[in-house]
């Protein structure tokens, strides 16, 4: 990544609690073709630092994303400097401050967030921390865990973010999707309370909507590096557990991608509306 800053747009997207097994499930069987064209090679299976929302991702900011399951160390994309760190390497790009987002701005990045769940919703000073550290950032309610059309409310908001920014300045475009969070029941019709296949329903809307975000992040003139994955994920009865904050296999496994958009590569943000 060391070589990438400056001269490519950088757009992090956490899709919020998907569970790895699920998310390669669907794959598998072609329910998210949107991602598996982003994704040929499948999703990465790893470790999250963390296992809820808030911790999560003040791990991700300060450089610590999910860990490769392989044994280590491994080389990470971006880290915070720090003396005798063995994660490091020659391709790591290394900022002096303590978050990603602090560092981008200095290195002349307009830095924006897009929250999903109540950890980026600004309303209770805890709600504020996460988004605090962006230049800009957005929420509302429609974004939220509780709104079907959440993902749907957010690219409304990136398509006016987006073509706001100066083009000679590098955007970084942080996005949390709240969709596959409980309740998610409401994306499989019937469905009387959140499930498994309810948690799969919310990846595949999700799926149907995400061309529209690359496509978005790719109207720029400039690449872009694009780093997807999830935080967490969550149990659904598994060992009698429901839900995360909680050390199981099904909440520590995540899904994890990256890859480089090229300019115009998923067509015009129009073409997904």
């Amino acid at each position: 990544m060391r070589d990438l800053i400056g001269s490519h747009d950088l757009l992090f997207v956490t899709l919020d609690t998907l569970r790895y097994d699920v998310a390669t499930e669907l794959a598998e069987a072609g329910r998210t073709p949107n991602l598996a064209r982003a994704l040929p090679d499948g999703w990465e299976r790893r470790h999250s630092p963390a296992s809820f929302t808030y911790a999560a991702h003040q791990a991700f900011f300060a450089g610590f994303l999910p860990t490769p399951t392989t044994p280590g160390p491994h080389p990470r994309l971006f880290a915070a400097a720090f003396p005798g760190s063995e994660s490091t390497g020659d391709e790591t790009w290394v900022f002096d401050a303590p978050d990603v987002v602090t560092g981008l701005a200095a290195a002349g990045y307009h830095t924006v967030c897009v929250g999903g769940v109540g950890f980026f919703n600004r309303k209770p000073p805890l709600g504020a921390v996460l988004p605090g550290l962006f230049a800009e950032s957005h929420w509302e309610p429609e974004f939220g865990v509780a709104a079907p059309g959440c993902f749907e409310a957010q690219l409304d908001r990136i398509a006016t973010v987006v073509p706001a920014v100066p083009p000679e300045q590098p955007l970084f475009l942080f996005v949390n999707v709240a969709a596959m969070h409980q309740p998610n029941r409401h994306y499989l019709p019937g469905a009387e309370r959140d499930n498994r296949d309810s948690h799969a329903a919310a990846l595949e809307y999700v799926d149907r909507h995400i061309g529209r975000l690359f496509a978005l992040a790719s109207s720029r003139d400039r690449n872009c590096l694009v780093v997807l994955c999830a935080d967490h994920g969550t149990a659904y009865g598994e060992d009698g557990h429901s839900g995360h904050r909680l050390g199981h296999e099904v909440v520590w496994t995540v899904p994890y991608g990256q890859f480089v958009l090229e300019p115009g590569a998923w067509g015009k943000p129009g073409d997904w509306e």
